[in-house]
């Protein structure tokens, strides 16, 4: 038996110490143990005090500990082969790319919006999907039921979208491609999971169908999230890459892009589609190969080579947290700085430049193509990124631009953000902003458009309006 010098003593891990004290009265008569005073910054509890030269390695307070791991007992081989104090010191795992298989590049499909942004999530690798059904978005989720079982992959249909949102939390940190479809009050049911997914630096794609509003509305097209989604995007600073497709074809390149994004900046991206192009069905084209998923390093996976990675929001030393706030802003520089994106039409000589995107866009490209046979260079700049607005494509077209007409299913909302994105850029303040406008599930026509184009600038006091900015 070795002597009491000899006996390796217990080691205090306070990171898993919950400071209740029964350490405390198994050691009453050495006094090894006491009542720490200091909050731990990692858990948020008060850990107990050990100090060790007058421990013979009894291990009785081991054995009095509730809690696995705060206090363990010695070991001659050295408590590094301990697997809860080794997770510290284990190498760091490494990262298994993606795979790019070759897939029947060309073959085309004729599907609807909400149908292709779910092909394009299964060619981006995604195999599992969380969410509840609402409409009109509800065909994706249901086409995901269907096919995901077949692909050995996962649906589930969640309680609500509380719930679904943080079932993407849990999979997306375990390093899996995963996403939601969901429509206007459901997304903001989400917007708190949103916000924790961008805290913890956790991917995740969430396709919004949006419908008009507020509260319940009605499920008519409607582009009236936009501020929901550049603005206020869950609590604290939180921004997300938010894809604005116009077609089919883009719902589809857009679900794929989305998880790219989705991985490259730890970060959910955001799809906004109007109620008509969920709906709406479009000849798609697929692409020439899919995406075999690996496994990023940050992932906890559950295997050895991951244990020691962690998930969290929550940094509770004030100067942790600024350290770590600092990190997410220098993100969002980032995604500003290479993610905007837009689709030029007929504007490398616009003097009159319409801005619409999703399923307005259509109609605005329509209307330019009258008002080029009338003579009038017109011109259509369509942002693909509604966050971070595509100001760097937008404003080398100013010089020549003598009028900015905006066409948007929303009281301004785009409006703002080309606004907003032109006042940070310091250009296009000299030139007029007018719009054109509709509500409740309606969509401007072409021929609203027009009028709005040639008509003068004065307010009209109808449902159907154009107003001067």
């Amino acid at each position: 038996m070795p002597s009491i010098e000899a006996r390796p003593k217990p080691e205090l891990h306070p990171e898993f110490c919950k400071g209740c004290g029964r350490c405390i009265e198994a050691c009453s008569v050495h006094h090894c143990i006491a009542e720490g005073r200091d909050i731990h910054a990692q858990s948020g509890l008060v850990p107990v005090a050990f100090h060790p030269d007058g421990c013979n390695g009894c291990n009785l307070c081991v054995e009095a500990c509730p809690e696995p791991y705060a206090l363990m007992a010695g070991d001659a081989a050295g408590p590094e082969e301990h697997p809860v104090v080794s997770r510290h010191r284990a190498p760091a795992p490494q990262t298994v790319p993606d795979e790019r298989v070759a897939f029947a590049e060309g073959k085309t499909l004729v599907v609807k919006g909400a149908h292709a942004a779910a092909i394009g999530a299964l060619l981006a690798g995604c195999r599992h999907f969380f969410g509840y059904p609402i409409t009109p978005s509800t065909e994706g989720a249901e086409l995901m039921a269907k096919l995901l079982p077949r692909l050995g992959g996962t649906f589930l249909q969640a309680v609500s979208e509380v719930a679904a949102v943080n079932m993407m939390y849990g999979c997306g940190g375990g390093g899996k491609p995963c996403m939601t479809f969901t429509s206007s009050p459901g997304f903001s049911l989400m917007l708190e999971g949103v916000s924790y997914l961008i805290g913890s630096e956790i991917p995740g794609v969430i396709v919004n169908v949006m419908r008009a509003g507020p509260g319940l509305g009605n499920i008519g097209p409607a582009q009236a999230d936009i501020k929901l989604t550049c603005r206020g995007l869950g609590h604290g600073a939180t921004h997300a890459v938010a894809l604005a497709p116009s077609t089919p074809q883009e719902m589809l390149d857009h679900a794929m892009l989305a998880f790219e994004l989705s991985f490259k900046y730890r970060n959910p991206v955001v799809i906004l589609a109007d109620g008509y192009l969920g709906q709406m069905t479009g000849r798609v084209r697929l692409p020439g190969a899919l995406v075999k998923p690996g496994l990023p390093a940050w992932a906890v996976s559950g295997d050895a080579a991951h244990r020691k990675n962690v998930h969290t929001s929550i940094y509770l030393n004030e100067a942790d947290q600024e350290a770590h706030d600092e990190h997410i802003l220098a993100k969002y520089a980032a995604m500003t700085e290479a993610e905007q994106r837009a689709d030029l039409y007929r504007c490398e000589d616009a003097e009159v430049l319409l801005v619409a995107c999703n399923t307005p866009a259509r109609m605005a490209k329509g209307a330019v193509r009258a008002l080029r046979d009338e003579g009038v260079a017109a011109g259509l700049f369509r942002p693909q990124t509604i966050w971070p607005f595509p100001a760097k494509v937008l404003v080398p077209l100013l010089p020549r631009v003598r009028r900015l007409v905006v066409v948007e299913a929303s009281e301004g909302q785009l409006e703002d953000e080309l606004r907003l994105a032109l006042s940070h850029a310091g250009a296009g303040q000299a030139i007029p902003i007018d719009h054109v406008r509709r509500q409740g599930g309606n969509l401007p026509s072409q021929r609203e458009i027009l009028e709005g184009v040639r008509g003068p600038r004065a307010p009209r006091a109808t449902a159907r309006k154009v107003v001067t900015a």
